[in-house]
């Protein structure tokens, strides 16, 4: 009797834990996932990542006070930075930023409208943030700026997971054929411009193809739509082995969020060093509240923020 009974006594224990560890396993996998910011106060909290979580949207969407676009990956700035703001200018309560990759924010100025699901949003900024290249483009272009103002910097690392199994090194590495690379797409992150430029650095035109289309046709460089959210999944949910980055994406994983990820540092004779500048809209629809801004990210406390993140302050003119 015994032996009718055992098996059938294994298989409940089985489904109990399987059914018990299978929530576990499913919230430990969840808790990777964006948004990463800590949600507003008040009202309905209605999330479900990643189905229905909108990451890069930030504050009141509704009559706001101030709109400000920022390149995307300095979302985990934004909310120390606007609570900063609204103290030192307590008149301004009601702001609304979105953290998406400056190309399609540029696109959604020149369009007038962005749509996002079933979201059509049609606000125009006051401020627009982007690399200092790309802001230099855009005025000359289309005039759109009454003033700019560089006030933070950054450098290229390679992010890994946690004791970096693929014992990656340096750039080069990413070339391997067993090497799987999240890969920002130059086409409107300029990131991915920037890490092109240091792929030849290290291995000249060669590496770069090897990296941007041999790999890409073969399925182990994956080019993503949003680096600052998609190179860190990737590489937490094990998708992708290495993910070119700016230092401050795998700071924050690690150091903020406790993620288990690495950062590889790039030596600086093959590094790119990001410039971010802030540029004020001639026609900015909160034409007080974008000078009060614009004043607010050339302060003392705007800077700590950035620190606080690890991004490097901007060049002061007496540097070299």
């Amino acid at each position: 009797m015994l032996h009718f009974i055992l098996p059938r006594l294994l298989l409940v224990i089985l489904l109990v834990v399987t059914s018990a560890s299978a929530p576990l396993l499913a919230a430990e996998k969840a808790d990777y996932l964006p948004p990463w910011n800590p949600p507003p106060s008040g009202g309905v909290s209605f999330a479900v990542p990643p189905v229905n979580a909108i990451a890069d949207l930030h504050g009141d969407i509704i009559d706001p006070q101030l709109v400000a676009f920022f390149a995307g990956n300095q979302f985990m700035v934004v909310h120390d930075l606007i609570a900063a703001f609204k103290q030192a200018y307590p008149q301004y309560q009601r702001v609304f930023v979105e953290t998406l990759p400056p190309g399609i924010e540029a696109k959604q100025i020149e369009t007038g409208s962005l749509v996002m699901g079933n979201l059509r949003i049609t606000l125009k900024p006051d401020v627009y943030t982007a690399g200092k290249g790309a802001i230099a483009e855009l005025q000359q272009q289309h005039g759109w700026f009454a003033e700019t103002y560089d006030y933070a910097r950054n450098l290229l690392a390679i992010m890994v997971a946690k004791g970096n199994p693929k014992n990656i090194k340096s750039l080069a590495d990413l070339g391997r054929s067993d090497v799987r690379v999240a890969m920002p797409n130059p086409k409107w992150e300029g990131i991915g411009k920037q890490i092109i430029t240091s792929y030849r650095k290290v291995g000249g035109e060669a590496l770069e193809r090897t990296i941007m289309e041999t790999k890409v046709a073969d399925g182990s460089t994956y080019l993503t739509y949003m680096h600052h959210r998609q190179s860190p999944l990737r590489v937490l949910q094990g998708q992708s082995d290495a993910a070119p980055v700016w230092s401050t994406e795998p700071y924050f994983q690690q150091q903020i969020l406790q993620h288990p990820v690495e950062a590889v540092p790039i030596p600086l004779e093959q590094n790119t060093i990001a410039t971010y500048t802030a540029a004020r809209l001639k026609d900015a629809p909160h034409g007080k509240a974008a000078r009060d801004f614009f004043a607010f990210m050339k302060s003392p406390a705007a800077q700590a923020v950035y620190k606080k993140y690890s991004f490097q302050p901007p060049r002061s003119k007496e540097s070299p």
